[in-house]
């Protein structure tokens, strides 16, 4: 990632629980990986599992212990992310690309968080 140049913008509600256990590089990678989809984190996860070599095994272990506040599905979190990619630097196409949204969508989620 880039060199963070602002704050990074507070965690909706949906991704709270992901940002206290992971961090928030990790909890964009995990968002990155799985969201939008409906994922399981075993209490005791194996060692090919997917989200075990994307976050590591401790990690996995942590976010199974806080399981019961997580949604069946992991969010999207896009307006949060682009918010959070341009604190980190990057560019509005850049961000788009990494949502897979128009430049148009970024600029507006952008904007509707400028003071």
């Amino acid at each position: 990632m880039t060199v963070s140049h602002l704050p990074h913008p507070k965690p909706t509600a949906q991704v709270e629980p992901y940002f206290e256990v992971l961090g928030l590089d990790d909890t964009l990678r995990f968002l990155e990986a799985f969201g939008g989809t409906e994922v399981y984190i075993a209490s005791n996860p194996q060692s090919r599992s997917s989200i075990v070599a994307l976050l590591g095994y401790d990690k996995v272990k942590a976010l199974a212990k806080i399981s019961y506040r997580l949604q069946p599905r992991v969010p999207l979190a896009k307006k949060w992310r682009a918010l959070t990619y341009k604190a980190q630097g990057l560019l509005t196409v850049q961000i788009a690309r990494k949502l897979c949204v128009t430049d148009v969508a970024v600029r507006r989620w952008l904007r509707s968080e400028a003071p």
